[in-house]
């Protein structure tokens, strides 16, 4: 059953999806300070920006013939266009949803939420996505791996 659940349901777009309600939950709780007037143009800026780097990273990914899908073995190595500023461009679109969310909520406990996001997708699916790629890309990947960091 876990084998099963954990098929249907860990993906890191059901972990964004899990963050954004989390966010609009804590939200609820009254804080004394926030974004202010700030919050809801760093909102519009963080979304539009994490949409354009997971976009961007798709249709390189596609060109490239790789997937997107985690857990499946890559037929290239991107190393070009977004993926030359990040390794996880698509992840770090999603953080910038979560942080559009927090922004737009005005509450600074969305912060949090977005550490855990970060942590969880690094371990569940950047180190093992990682060494995927080391293991069939090998030297390439390795130059890649020290010339651009793992988010930003």
């Amino acid at each position: 059953m876990q084998a099963l659940l954990a098929k249907l349901f860990d993906w890191p777009p059901v972990w964004t999806v899990g963050g954004l309600g989390l966010i609009w939950v804590l939200a609820l709780v009254p804080l004394p300070i926030g974004f202010g007037v700030y919050g809801p143009g760093l909102a519009l800026a963080c979304a539009v920006l994490g949409l354009w780097l997971m976009a961007k990273a798709a249709l390189r990914m596609r060109a490239r013939g790789t997937t997107v899908i985690p857990h499946r073995v890559p037929q290239a190595l991107v190393t070009d266009g977004v993926f030359a500023i990040s390794r996880n461009p698509i992840y770090l679109g999603d953080a910038l949803i979560l942080l559009a969310a927090t922004f737009w909520t005005n509450s600074l406990i969305g912060l949090a939420v977005l550490g855990a996001f970060v942590w969880v997708i690094t371990d569940r699916f950047i180190k093992p996505e990682e060494e995927r790629l080391a293991s069939a890309f090998g030297d390439q990947a390795a130059e890649w791996f020290t010339r651009v960091r793992r988010w930003i």
